[in-house]
């Protein structure tokens, strides 16, 4: 088992920046895909981001490449989505998740892929 905790959500402005932080525990965390999810209210949920165990190219959702950022310390068992340009049409509760993985691909902006989940984090974009 994973247990993943995120945080870092809150209330911004557009055009401001916030990092959010998933922490992870159980099970070895290196060997394994994470990706980051939201979902709006009426929305289903959709793929944000994910990387590798290696951290090497990270595979991005077309409506936040260039602004949005995964990153992860394997060290600390977290994963990083660091956020710029915040527009409200970002609001959204933000999920961590992870799965067993060595490649990454496309296959992995599928939210079937993924084993474990987090709570989720609320994130409010103000214009």
């Amino acid at each position: 088992q994973v247990q993943l905790v995120e945080s870092g959500g809150g209330l911004v402005q557009a055009g401001n920046s916030l990092t959010l932080s998933c922490a992870a525990s159980g099970r070895t965390f290196s060997m394994y895909v994470m990706g980051w999810f939201r979902q709006a209210p009426g929305k289903e949920r959709q793929f944000v981001a994910a990387i590798s165990w290696s951290g090497g190219r990270p595979y991005y959702a077309d409506s936040v490449k260039g602004r949005f950022t995964i990153s992860r310390d394997n060290a600390k068992n977290t994963v990083y989505l660091q956020m710029n340009s915040l527009k409200p049409e970002d609001t959204a509760v933000y999920y961590c998740a992870t799965t067993p993985g060595f490649v990454l691909d496309s296959n992995y902006a599928n939210e079937g892929k993924y084993r474990f989940w987090g709570q989720g984090t609320q994130l409010t974009v103000s214009s």
